[in-house]
């Protein structure tokens, strides 16, 4: 018997039933087998968003840390001045870490930053995307502190009575010996006082250019915000800041 007329749409056994992608009938876009969706450089749309999206969400990540690190354990520190010439200079960046102070006793000798408001000093401003991002950049060290953050060496901690005579540092009735100081230097214009409890005596190591407690008076310690322990920048002049240097 003849085979009849093929117009019922069967296909013949060794027929090729694929259709290419793109083909009516065949997998759409993004789908198994389909072409991928691209844009107008012929780069995969879906690769770009997920960099993007990364890149965000790393910025974000970073941003927290630093803002934590800033609030619970290690801020960079901008030196502003040169009231502790010579251990600090100008420009100098430290690390201040504000750990020890919540289990231990601050030392005679410590460098540490405060804060402490002097009369005529312009208040931060309200804006808070200004603060964040002046916070943020303090954080790391690249702007400068504000106006009310100080840092200054620990002379004096409650219970010492500080003076000074004939140039030097006096303490509880003894010089104290200071060879962070630069030669030739002279400490003077101390009133005779007595650290109170809760309060510390602090000066700069530039003796004669520094604002400290011989002008301001004694600090509360509550007003510290941690203690200097490693100066990083410039790389040249790096190494820890200790009491006795």
């Amino acid at each position: 018997m003849a085979p009849g007329p093929r117009g019922d749409g069967a296909a013949p056994p060794d027929a090729d039933l694929s259709v290419s992608p793109g083909e009516p009938g065949g997998p759409g876009p993004d789908e198994p087998g389909g072409p991928t969706r691209k844009d107008g450089d012929g780069k995969p749309q879906q690769g770009v968003l997920a960099v993007v999206r990364e890149t965000v969400v790393l910025v974000v990540l970073a941003i927290l840390l630093a803002v934590i690190f800033k609030s619970f354990l290690v801020q960079a520190f901008y030196i502003p001045s040169g009231s502790m010439e010579p251990t600090l200079n100008i420009s100098d960046r430290v690390l201040v870490e504000k750990v020890s102070y919540r289990f231990g006793e601050v030392k005679d000798g410590d460098v540490i930053v405060f804060v402490h408001d002097l009369p005529g000093v312009e208040p931060e401003s309200r804006n808070p995307v200004v603060r964040f991002f002046t916070g943020l950049g303090q954080a790391i060290g690249v702007a400068p502190p504000s106006d009310r953050d100080f840092i200054k060496r620990v002379v004096g901690v409650p219970g010492d009575r500080i003076t000074c005579q004939q140039g030097a540092l006096i303490r509880n009735g003894r010089p104290v010996s200071e060879p962070y100081l630069a030669p030739g230097t002279t400490t003077e214009n101390c009133t005779p006082t007595t650290v109170q409890p809760g309060k510390l005596f602090v000066m700069g190591d530039n003796r004669g250019n520094s604002e400290d407690s011989r002008t301001f008076g004694q600090i509360d310690r509550s007003s510290i915000v941690g203690r200097a322990f490693v100066r990083i920048w410039p790389l040249s002049h790096t190494g820890w800041l200790r009491r006795d240097r």
